[in-house]
């Protein structure tokens, strides 16, 4: 216990378990404020939220091209501590796990649905465009958040021998303010819990519809948040190496055949054309995408999509950009944001074009009602899709079971994150971090996504990632410019 940083992990601890009280009594009232305050962000801050995401897609791209590029993490003597393949294992289920089974399907379809500027009879162009939205919230300025913030975590640590902390980040004059460092990493400590526990919540809830579909059991969310969260804390007590490393690995290779299974027993030439057709439509649209705010629309599609999106990255910025710094030590400046931005942002092109194209062909050919299960219920879509292809039941089971992986590591890396920037400089080995923080975080995680999914569902879950989410990016735009003014000064020293 005495690395752990008692004010700001008492601090942290009990606003978020105070949070959660007052929620769980006052559930109704709970779920209109999470409503209305959704609506008030996108409304007035739609236009921020698009420019700061693409603002951090612009830093990521030119850092690489910039003469920081060759810049190494850790000094000149720097060695990388894990492989190529581990690397990008840990980082993947980290940075993606539940959203991509919970959203494969259901994103592109209630794109599909949704988008209010589709054209009536021209299939090419509405799943096209489909696509080409799922692509940009799941790709590459998402991925440009973590890149961003993740490099000024490593930078700061390893280079610079300051302590894994969102307010090391910021440059003397706030290190030096003990209260208004302390508040921005309890900022941090609370908005990486609720991104967290979004991703928890989705996936309890597709854990639950999964096992209703295919084998009619019918079991309480709650207790399956609770099974979970025990498999989380078992996890954490084994560490990084043993624990996270071990079960990333896992969900690399389930993963990995689960979509190469689905792209066989699919319309599989149907998938590979209309992929590389995608991936034109999303190169040749990707500017006005990623610009649009629906000013000329009556609509509210932004609302529930591209803002929940970038705001849902930014809420998860602490956690993942922490966890990829800190396995990300000896990699240059340039290796580590083509490694971060790229490589993951290829595999959610792959996986999104095989799964989202598996079920635009069912749209297309009648076949099942998979557009309608998006719109009735998002989490059973997967399995819906499923049901019309061969072997429908081991698909299913294999899901099941790389959603529970993907939910055991996405606690426990949670509660390691939290724990870390509630300890210490020092603890940022993982075997420093203190083992009751991070039961006390693996517990509280599954805490607040239960409490939330009573709140109001998968709603509340989306407003509480666009409340905290939104402020911490304006964190993360400080952090760069810090992170932008040290690099120059090393090349100019």
């Amino acid at each position: 216990m005495k690395k752990l940083n008692k004010s700001r992990f008492i601090i942290s601890a009990l606003l978020l378990m105070s949070i959660t009280f007052i929620v769980f009594k006052n559930l109704e009232a709970s779920s209109i404020f999470f409503s209305s305050t959704q609506l008030a962000i996108s409304e007035y801050l739609g236009w921020f939220i698009i420019l700061t995401a693409n603002g951090f897609l612009l830093f990521s791209i030119s850092l690489v091209f910039s003469r920081f590029k060759d810049i190494r993490l850790g000094g000149v003597d720097a060695q990388p501590a894990y492989t190529y393949i581990n690397w990008i294992a840990m980082l993947f289920s980290a940075g993606l796990g539940i959203g991509l089974l919970f959203y494969g399907v259901a994103e592109p379809i209630g794109n599909l649905n949704d988008y209010p500027e589709m054209l009536e009879n021209d299939i090419s162009y509405n799943a096209g465009k489909a696509l080409s939205l799922t692509n940009l919230h799941w790709g590459l300025h998402g991925w440009a958040v973590y890149a961003s913030l993740g490099l000024c975590f490593a930078y700061a640590s390893y280079n610079k021998n300051k302590a894994f902390r969102v307010s090391s980040l910021l440059g003397r004059s706030v290190e030096s303010n003990k209260p208004l460092a302390a508040m921005i990493d309890i900022i941090a400590i609370l908005t990486t819990v609720i991104g967290i526990a979004t991703s928890l919540g989705l996936g309890a809830s597709q854990i639950n519809s999964g096992l209703d579909f295919v084998f009619n059991i019918k079991l309480n969310q709650f207790i399956i948040i609770t099974i979970i969260t025990l498999l989380g804390l078992i996890s954490v007590c084994l560490g990084l190496d043993a624990g996270i490393k071990r079960l990333s690995q896992i969900n690399m290779i389930i993963a990995v055949l689960l979509v190469l299974t689905v792209l066989l027993l699919g319309p599989t030439v149907f998938i590979l054309n209309a992929m590389v057709q995608n991936s034109g439509a999303y190169l040749n649209q990707i500017i006005q995408l990623s610009t649009w705010t629906e000013a000329y629309n009556d609509s509210v599609y932004q609302n529930g999509y591209t803002l929940f999106y970038f705001t849902w990255w930014f809420a998860w910025a602490p956690f993942v950009s922490l966890f990829i710094a800190r396995i990300s030590y000896g990699r240059t400046i340039k290796e580590f944001v083509i490694g971060v931005l790229l490589v993951p942002s290829l595999i959610v092109f792959i996986w999104m074009g095989i799964f989202g194209n598996s079920a635009i062909y069912q749209v297309l050919n009648n076949i099942g009602d998979i557009s309608g299960a998006v719109s009735e219920n998002a989490s059973t879509a997967l399995f819906v899709l499923y049901d019309s292809m061969s072997f429908s039941t081991a698909l299913s089971v294999s899901s099941l079971i790389l959603i529970v992986t993907f939910f055991v590591t996405s606690s426990d890396s949670g509660a390691l994150v939290a724990s870390m920037l509630s300890s210490k400089k020092g603890a940022e080995i993982d075997g420093d971090s203190p083992l009751l923080s991070r039961i006390t975080w693996a517990i509280l995680l599954g805490i607040v996504a239960a409490v939330l999914l009573a709140a109001g569902g998968l709603g509340a879950l989306q407003t509480a990632v666009v409340i905290f989410g939104v402020p911490f990016s304006i964190i993360t735009i400080f952090a760069c410019r810090e992170l932008y003014k040290s690099l120059e000064r090393e090349l100019d020293n």
